[in-house]
């Protein structure tokens, strides 16, 4: 991308060449600079609006029943790792596993409705490792996963969706010390397969849209607490986090693969897609970055449905 209008541009082309029809929907107003949205850079101010916005989700249940359209966004529920929590301070209010959802769904969606021919459910659901309607739908989404934990039997049954063709796409977590937490739990998924990094010419990163720049997507977070820069800052580090800050200051594209080299398990580390599509319509968070995590979602719906 060269620069913010041309990320626009290029983002706001469908499967088939098409440009959005409108800026009807507020979710995807600062996407489309058609519409004569002013495209604004992060401004490095804690009092900017968008960090003073109460931050209290309210994550959809699971489906009642079976959806009738063929992709419907499913967010992962998990246990808090309360020894993650407390080491890095990290005390939110409610479970980690519902950061965001009550925007960063609704906003993705509407994208994906819009950027796509995928028949895309409006509704998005929060479903379980230990419901057994996980294999009806293609991706599980999984927020925060440096603070998850997961019993055997979650464990069993996430390794099962995967081995049967599932996908599952991991965000917004950060720094080494919850990389470590994520891999003690993933690993005991898959404890014989080793995570690896994705090269910018994979299938994944083309399969839809072209991802030419690979940059850091910053959270809320690093935006109000660390201004500036794209990556966070730790609340607090106890004696037991050995990380340095710089552990966080890279974003890094890794992948679990199975026999036959398909991403099972898509990993972005030192990123935050979630806040990204959570922040789309607000001119305080630079189009270029939710440009960017509105590609690299589409492209990861779209692979995992296909492969």
């Amino acid at each position: 991308m060269r620069n913010n209008l041309a990320a626009v541009k290029s983002l706001c082309k469908s499967a088939a060449g098409l440009l959005f029809e409108s800026c009807r929907k507020p979710a995807m107003s600062c996407l489309v600079a058609s519409c004569g949205v002013l495209l604004t850079p992060v401004v490095a101010n804690a009092e900017l609006a968008i960090c003073t916005t109460p931050q209290r989700p309210d994550c959809p249940s699971a489906l009642r029943g079976s959806s009738e359209q063929e992709f419907t966004f499913s967010r992962l529920i998990f246990a808090d790792n309360q020894l993650a929590i407390d080491d890095l301070g990290d005390r939110i209010g409610y479970p980690h596993w519902q950061a965001d959802c009550s925007e960063s769904e609704p906003h993705f969606i509407s994208a994906l409705q819009r950027l796509t021919h995928i028949d895309t459910n409006t509704d998005s659901q929060s479903i379980s490792l230990l419901d057994d309607r996980i294999f009806d739908y293609p991706m599980l989404y999984i927020v925060e996963a440096g603070f998850a934990s997961f019993s055997a039997r979650e464990t069993d049954n996430l390794k099962e969706y995967l081995d049967r063709g599932g996908f599952l796409m991991v965000d917004d977590f950060h720094g080494s010390y919850q990389w470590e937490q994520f891999t003690q739990w993933i690993g005991a998924v898959y404890p014989d397969r080793e995570i690896v990094d994705l090269p910018a010419d994979h299938e994944i990163f083309s399969v839809h849209f072209e991802i030419d720049e690979f940059i850091q997507i910053p959270g809320l977070r690093a935006l109000c607490l660390n201004p500036g820069e794209t990556w966070e800052l730790p609340i607090t580090k106890s004696a037991n986090v050995l990380e340095s800050n710089a552990s966080r200051q890279q974003p890094r594209w890794r992948a679990i693969l199975d026999d036959q080299g398909r991403v099972m398990v898509m990993i972005n580390w030192n990123m935050d897609l979630g806040d990204a599509w959570e922040h789309a319509d607000m001119e305080e968070y630079d189009a270029l970055y939710t440009a960017t995590a509105y590609r690299l979602g589409v492209n990861y719906v779209i692979y995992g449905m296909t492969h």
